[in-house]
């Protein structure tokens, strides 16, 4: 009889994690790395909300909360819907869990049933499908590429709606290829959901405070008020002010859902960090004038990469609209050699190949479900991000 679950064999092991661990392993050895694989900035978190921590620890608020989240933490999340998304939530509404990842189980966990489905636009960031399955359900994916902006139209949303779909995730701006959907695209995806009153929207939001140029953020719900009975909306402090490590997720939604998340969470994880939650107290309600900043900064990287890729053979970047990841597509790299006669049949034969020679750690589009792209992350100093540029400028230039 097998001793590990059925339910484990859905899943696989993350490979943006892989990835990165990979690099940390050669690091250790020696090796001379440049890891751009993580979506983690490189900022460091505010002093105040350090602060706001440390007092937390000092007055002794180190025990276990409320399964859900504090008090005070709910309502600083329900001001800044309110503030940043013109949404309007009660306490009963809102949960706190330890990391965007972990809504998105509760909520698929406490909603899936066998045979459900999930709609997810591809590129995607990669655990969408796996927590869809893991839940017992079936990721249907639904290919958005370059030539549609990396972003969902509303016929192939209708096309990829059946009787057994339960949920459709958007994730604006994306992880991977930092597409973003404007209120116009958001409104065109409402008019054919509102059609079909078996199907949920989560939006995952984690990115909303990073876009470029002056794109206007919107969240789905605003756009569509009248699915707001049908949408969780997904938040978290980990992007926006660099507390990846602090692990605080957050969303708002039906009463009735949010309540059985919390189910879900009372036997899972419990509460999130006491300490967590004060700190993002203090994030929430705390300046936020800094972020403006911040986005800057990767607006000034993001234009280094997009340049030093569109120079690279073989190798075409899209320039995103926010977050900090450029998903360049590289089919003009394919089919060639490296100098040592290793022929690139695949994306991942030219990651492996690009960590190997030049030590420029990026994700293979495959693991996002859009090929053939890679990953590259620029949450990461300018200088190193010019080196690695270089590094696979120098690689492609050198295939065969």
């Amino acid at each position: 009889m097998a001793f590990l679950s059925d339910s484990l064999s859905r899943m696989k092991p993350s490979a943006t994690m892989a990835i990165t661990q990979l690099a940390r392993d050669l690091k250790a050895q020696g090796r001379d790395i440049i890891a751009l694989s993580a979506g983690e900035p490189d900022f460091d978190t505010p002093d105040h909300i350090k602060d706001a921590a440390i007092q937390a620890i000092r007055e002794g608020k180190t025990k276990y909360t409320a399964v859900d989240g504090i008090p005070e933490l709910k309502d600083a999340i329900i001001g800044k819907f309110q503030r940043d998304n013109g949404l309007t939530y009660e306490r009963e509404q809102i949960i706190v869990s330890p990391g965007g990842k972990a809504v998105i189980f509760n909520a698929l966990l406490a909603t899936i049933n066998p045979g459900d489905e999930v709609i997810v636009p591809a590129p995607y960031w990669v655990s969408y499908p796996d927590i869809a399955a893991f839940a017992g359900g079936r990721a249907v994916t639904v290919e958005c590429s370059s030539a549609n902006d990396f972003l969902l139209k509303p016929a192939d949303l209708e096309a990829a709606i059946t009787p057994k779909t339960k949920w459709v995730i958007l994730n604006s701006p994306s992880n991977p290829s930092g597409a973003a959907y404007t209120l116009d695209a958001l409104k065109a995806l409402g008019k054919v959901l509102a059609r079909h009153p078996q199907v949920h929207i989560l939006t995952d939001d984690i990115y909303e405070h990073i876009v470029y140029d002056g794109f206007e953020f919107t969240t789905f719900a605003h756009a569509n008020p009248e699915l707001y009975d049908r949408t969780l909306t997904m938040n978290g402090a980990s992007k926006a002010y660099a507390m990846t490590g602090w692990r605080i997720g957050f969303a708002g939604g039906p009463a009735h859902l949010i309540k059985a998340m919390t189910k879900i969470q009372s036997q899972s994880t419990s509460n999130p960090s006491s300490i967590s939650q004060w700190a993002t107290v203090a994030a929430l309600n705390g300046p936020q004038g800094y972020l403006s900043e911040w986005v800057d900064t990767f607006r000034d990287r993001r234009d280094l990469v997009v340049s030093m890729l569109n120079q690279c053979h073989g190798i075409t970047c899209d320039s995103p609209k926010g977050a900090f990841y450029v998903f360049p597509h590289i089919g003009g790299a394919l089919g060639k050699s490296t100098p040592e006669g290793r022929l690139l049949e695949t994306e991942g034969d030219f990651v492996a190949a690009l960590l190997e020679t030049e030590g420029a750690a990026v994700v293979p589009g495959a693991a996002f479900g859009l090929s053939p792209h890679f990953r590259l992350s620029y949450a990461a100093a300018t200088e190193e991000l010019e080196d690695a540029c270089a590094r696979i400028q120098r690689f492609t230039a050198s295939l065969q």
